[in-house]
């Protein structure tokens, strides 16, 4: 493990913002989103939870693991024998894949509801291929959305009308440049859990609105009744309920999370932890809506490649055969009950909330951000990629989670002791780390 500042992979990232705008193609890869000047930034090679950067210098993972995509860990055995022997038998060719019927079997055995399956290869476009299935059904222009949803034109036209409307959403200030201006009005914001919110949009929209997009959970349990509540409105307006589970799906039971609700949408779209890093994403939903996809064009060549469907299947064969949820959610309230009972100890104020399968902690305290930058840089110094965020992977074991616990004991003690001493910003070898997109990805 390493104890030093890793300087190739922070000069690499120097090199690459010359020639990518923003350095990396995903905004939460941004190592000035972690610890500007120290992140790794790079790495050699993963396996497990193990990360080794361009130096060779090898840390553990106990912070996002991907973004939150391998949810079996890096280099699962299983996946990447199935990826490689896809590439064996071809990735592409003039005639279909088979493993997109099997695949599409597999989804819909795990939703009874859902009698459909599409396919894109990121969360984002997945996105809005459902919303683009939902106005070509409906015939309407308008949706309805809480949260985050990603990168595309009919999300970012909030801000068009209103430049504070994704502030709760994505980020606070988004300047919504490139997005048409003739998009003004059709993206309408609402909180989750305010379902008079919602009321208000669809008493205003009634005969205007396409779809209500959403993430079914995330970082608070749904109040009593709110999706069933969604559920009803959706109905009653003929508006396509959308199910946004790129983040959520395969990290709390085998499949989506709506699941444990009992509230089924129209849509589900998956991605991320389905395919276990290999590049996937899934659009189910209910025969009469899926069938608009023949009506409009939808349609990419990488769609049909034979990898991403191969690695999904072997994902998820594996989730359900090794009761995947069940051990993700141990590990994250292992970590949380962790985390409360070592900032109790050191006298520091923490508040942990989420899921357990991503779970995060906050300082509180008005040097929050300083404190959780100084945190990263004292746990990288130990060998470990920590942040405020843990997503737990089947490849974490209890003891790896004990060990990760006792560091950050250790490292509670060291800034409680700098706390007392207002000696914090002494101790920070590099600029504050940035707080733009603070939407837990």
């Amino acid at each position: 493990m390493s104890t030093e500042t890793t300087i190739k992979g922070w000069d690499f990232f120097t090199r690459a913002c010359k020639v990518i705008p923003g350095g990396t193609q995903l905004l939460s890869k941004r190592p000035s989103m972690f610890l500007p000047e120290q992140w790794p930034s790079y790495f050699s090679k993963a396996k497990g939870v193990e990360v080794t950067d361009l130096d060779g210098k090898t840390y553990i993972d106990m912070s996002l693991m991907g973004i939150g995509a391998c949810v079996l860990g890096y280099a699962d055995p299983d996946v990447d024998y199935a990826a490689k022997a896809a590439i064996d038998a071809g990735v592409a060719s003039t005639l279909n894949a088979p493993e997109e019927l099997v695949l599409a079997d597999l989804l819909i055995e795990l939703h009874p509801w859902a009698q459909m399956v599409g396919y894109a290869r990121g969360g984002g476009e997945a996105m809005s291929i459902a919303v683009r299935i939902a106005r070509a059904r409906t015939g309407r222009d308008k949706v309805a959305f809480c949260g985050y949803h990603g990168w595309c034109d009919w999300y970012l036209a909030a801000n068009l009308a209103e430049d504070e409307a994704l502030d709760a959403h994505l980020l606070p200030g988004l300047e919504p440049r490139g997005v048409p201006r003739g998009l003004q009005g059709t993206a309408l914001p609402f909180h989750y859990n305010h379902i008079e919110e919602l009321k208000a949009i669809a008493n205003a929209n009634r005969n205007e609105l396409a779809a209500i997009v959403m993430e079914p959970q995330r970082g608070q349990q749904p109040a009593t009744g709110f999706l069933e509540n969604v559920r009803e409105i959706a109905n009653e307006l003929g508006a396509v309920l959308i199910f946004d589970e790129i983040t959520t799906g395969f990290r709390m039971n085998d499949g989506g999370i709506h699941l444990l609700s009992g509230v089924n949408p129209d849509i589900a779209v998956f991605a991320k932890a389905m395919a276990n890093g290999y590049a996937m994403a899934a659009v189910i939903g209910i025969e009469r809506v899926m069938q608009a996809a023949q009506t409009t064009f939808i349609s990419s060549t990488n769609w049909t490649e034979r990898i991403g469907p191969a690695a999904a299947i072997a994902t998820i064969n594996k989730f359900r055969r090794e009761k995947v949820a069940a051990h993700l959610i141990a590990s994250g309230n292992q970590v949380m009950q962790g985390w409360e009972r070592i900032a109790e100890r050191n006298g520091l104020k923490l508040h942990t909330s989420g899921m357990p399968s991503l779970c995060h902690f906050s300082f509180e305290h008005k040097d929050e951000l300083l404190l959780t930058t100084l945190f990263t840089q004292l746990m990288l110094d130990r060998g470990y990629l920590a942040y405020n965020q843990f997503k737990p992977s089947f490849a974490h074991t209890s003891e790896q989670v004990d060990r990760y616990l006792d560091v950050v004991d250790e490292v509670f003690c060291i800034l409680a002791k700098d706390l007392s001493q207002a000696n914090l910003s002494n101790r920070l070898r590099g600029p504050l780390a940035q707080r733009g997109f603070y939407r837990l990805t």
